[in-house]
């Protein structure tokens, strides 16, 4: 719809996704022909602007800045680095919800990549303890954002020193986290604000990119490709690619498999063509046979997709060889796993995560 001279236009569809035909050239249309602005927005640019408003926002201040190890994070410290330097401290709490082997590869990253300063919190017991019988996804995610305050609770006397708390937090988290034009889909651990106890106050540098953009950043900050390549992985970690209760055996069970399936995305050079991908453990049994025993066991869903910014995606067209080749293994390697599936569903109406 368009009223030119009144300078009024609307659409009742979505031109920013990539499904729609021709949306970009409307959007361009729209921005530069009839709103006026320049397009000259470069990762460059940002990074100048941000590390100008970060200096003034801190001031002589010191910032605590919460890393996963994950793109969103690291860029965020790389900017930190670059603006207030020793004026920051890196925490990294290891839940006991990430991939096999990726805790170390944290604290390798980020010890010898950014900070020396990194305090690590090992909370593996009280996450379990806390996500004992819960199954609904929300509820899970809702404990898991808790507990990661807690965590900073606990350790009052860090945060006691500090004046303010970075977060990676993208334009899709809030966007995902419900606003007073969206509805909420689901609950992002790192949007909503802090509780009342916690004085310290929130610097979110890439609150308005979607990770595309944030990759472009980290690649002019001089970032490797092992970091600004890293594949997206949720705050709350497995606990979203669990479906049912979270325990430590289950845990294990979706490390195993997941590696295995990435081993093999590796191998074959087909991760670099995929945005994120992964293995999902299912809260149902089903029958199956090994050797000449009758086994009872848990399905495993694998997950890959390729998309640009997360909003839609669509799923990785393997050839039919390989699903089966990383099947095999999986049911023959992870005890526990009797069935292997693939989700062909884009996105929409699935979500990328299935929790």
């Amino acid at each position: 719809m368009e009223n030119l001279s009144a300078k009024k236009f609307g659409v009742q569809f979505h031109p920013e996704v990539t499904h729609t035909p021709d949306g970009r050239e409307l959007l361009k249309t729209f921005l530069f022909n009839h709103a006026g602005l320049k397009g000259d927005w470069t990762p460059q640019n940002f990074i100048d602007d941000t590390l100008k408003s970060i200096r003034e926002t801190v001031g002589d201040g010191k910032v605590l800045c919460a890393v996963s190890g994950g793109v969103d994070s690291s860029v965020v410290a790389a900017l930190l680095s670059e603006s207030v330097g020793s004026q920051t401290t890196c925490v990294f709490v290891d839940h006991g919800l990430l991939r096999k082997g990726e805790a170390e590869q944290v604290h390798e990253t980020f010890t010898k990549t950014f900070h020396p300063n990194l305090i690590v919190i090992n909370a593996h017991d009280q996450f379990f303890s806390e996500l004992k019988g819960i199954t609904e996804p929300e509820q899970k995610r809702k404990i898991i954002g808790e507990n990661f305050v807690i965590c900073f609770e606990r350790n009052k006397a860090v945060l006691e020193s500090h004046d303010f708390l970075a977060q990676g937090t993208l334009y899709p988290d809030v966007i995902e986290s419900g606003s007073a034009t969206a509805s909420k889909i689901k609950t992002h651990h790192n949007v909503g604000g802090l509780p009342d106890w916690m004085k310290l106050k929130v610097i979110e540098p890439l609150r308005w990119l979607f990770k595309d953009e944030v990759r472009e950043v980290g690649r002019a900050l001089g970032l490797s490709s092992e970091v600004v390549d890293r594949e997206p992985f949720p705050g709350p970690g497995l606990g979203v690619r669990i479906l049912g209760e979270v325990t430590p055996e289950r845990v294990k069970i979706t490390q195993e498999a997941d590696w295995i399936f990435r081993e093999e995305l590796r191998k074959s050079g087909l991760n670099r063509g995929i945005w994120q991908s992964y293995a999902a453990l299912l809260d149902v049994r089903s029958v199956g046979v090994m050797g000449d025993e009758r086994t009872y066991e848990q399905p495993i869903v694998l997950r890959a997709v390729t998309s640009e910014d997360a909003m839609t995606a669509q799923a990785f067209p393997f050839a039919f060889e390989f699903l089966e080749h990383v099947a095999n293994r999986i049911v023959n390697e992870v005890d526990g796993v009797n069935r292997v599936l693939y989700d062909l569903t884009s996105k929409p109406p699935a979500t990328i995560e299935w929790e």
